[in-house]
């Protein structure tokens, strides 16, 4: 099922570009994708006329785009200040850029076979910053807006949309 949503002429072009990058071969896919939603992130109309509503309660993700052959879907991410993800690894590969506001990227290890992670840094990615990583369960992060202003971040998975909640996060 493909979902179509009315898009500005940027938009359309950042999901061109996510599309040749998402795929392409597999080996530097998440960064090739990375860079695609990159060259967008300073287009101050990219969501123009497109509601995409925070929720009180957690962060939400808006679906912009699923490839009809299921290979990826592209989601914006609503951040209201405080709200984060849970810590997780991905299943499948991503890569998401931040459209507006700040982003906190934590990450985790599991130190001498603990089950608990434990945090070993925290990056800020900023409006126009990207990250991107393979399906690793190593790969342990979470995002956090940790300031005083609604996020936007988009994001793209490598997994069907309506498959979400089994193929992407790996919750801890």
């Amino acid at each position: 099922m493909t979902f179509v949503l009315p898009r500005t002429a940027g938009l359309s072009s950042m999901l061109a570009d996510i599309h040749r990058a998402a795929l392409s071969d597999m080996a530097g896919r998440p960064e090739r994708v990375a860079v695609a939603i990159q060259a967008h992130l300073h287009d101050p109309d990219l969501l123009a006329g497109i509601s995409c509503p925070s929720c009180p309660n957690s962060y939400i993700r808006h679906l912009l785009h699923a490839d009809p052959d299921g290979s990826y879907a592209v989601v914006a991410l609503i951040w209201r200040p405080g709200q984060m993800s849970p810590v997780h690894a991905h299943r499948t590969w991503c890569a998401l850029g931040v459209y507006r506001g700040v982003l906190s990227e934590a990450f985790y290890d599991l130190p001498g076979g603990n089950v608990t992670p434990r945090q070993t840094g925290v990056v800020l990615r900023g409006h126009g910053s990207t990250s991107c990583g393979p399906a690793d369960p190593g790969a342990i992060h979470r995002l956090a807006n940790l300031s005083g202003e609604e996020a936007i971040s988009f994001h793209v998975y490598g997994a069907r949309f309506d498959r979400f909640g089994q193929d992407v996060n790996h919750v801890f």
